[in-house]
């Protein structure tokens, strides 16, 4: 389904009528049919009729897989992950997923019912987006990832966005992310007022079943 001329998504939704949006963001080289089998899990914990929008990234080259095209949000060049930052990139997809949550408020959804979420690269660019967007959005969850574009957050952040509830969570023993990158976020976050929720998991770079309750839980408070 296209939604706006740049992105193709996968949309599920759980009721006839659903009063929440989510838009989910996929990790480097997966797709949006990536997290879509999560849905089922979290309407069984209880989650009232939602929309769940799931979008694929652009092909890119990924410099750090020698070049190799792939679905990603923007290049990575460096294992480091925050020295030579791709921030033309990361600028191109925020500006992409706020065109989508866009889309969502014209189809009838209030910015404060809907979530942003995503995993990896995917959670860089929520961070990215959620903390700098003109909407009030219900909340972010950032799974396994960091804050790209450290910088300039002080002077692009909106204020009204200091205090968005934030799921954070990662790994103990991700490889790919580092916990430290993790816990960095949440701390620079915290110190700005914004109330973050942090849970670890005895996990590589991946999800489990006990962060899925948590995420089920921190969906059903904010919708």
């Amino acid at each position: 389904m296209s939604l706006n001329p740049g992105i193709e998504c996968v949309v599920v939704e759980t009721g006839p009528k659903p009063t929440g949006c989510v838009v989910w963001l996929h990790g480097l080289g997966a797709d949006g049919y990536d997290f879509v089998p999560i849905v089922k899990e979290l309407e069984q914990m209880g989650l009232p009729d939602t929309r769940f929008v799931f979008p694929h990234a652009p092909k890119i080259p990924v410099s750090i897989n020698g070049g190799y095209v792939m679905r990603a949000w923007y290049d990575i060049k460096n294992v480091d992950l925050q020295r030579q930052e791709d921030e033309g990139g990361i600028r191109q997809s925020q500006a992409t997923i706020e065109q989508l949550i866009g889309d969502q408020i014209e189809l009838g959804f209030q910015p404060e019912r809907i979530v942003l979420a995503g995993f990896s690269q995917g959670g860089a660019i929520t961070y990215q987006l959620g903390l700098r967007t003109a909407h009030k959005l219900a909340g972010l969850i950032a799974l396994s990832t960091y804050l790209p574009c450290e910088d300039t957050l002080d002077h692009e952040i909106n204020p009204s966005n200091l205090g968005i509830p934030v799921l954070a969570a990662h790994g103990e023993q991700d490889n790919i992310v580092l916990i430290e990158r993790g816990e960095k976020a949440v701390k620079l976050l915290q110190s700005k007022g914004v109330e973050v929720q942090w849970h670890t998991y005895p996990m590589a770079h991946s999800v489990c079943g006990e962060e899925v309750v948590e995420i089920a839980e921190f969906l059903k408070r904010v919708l």
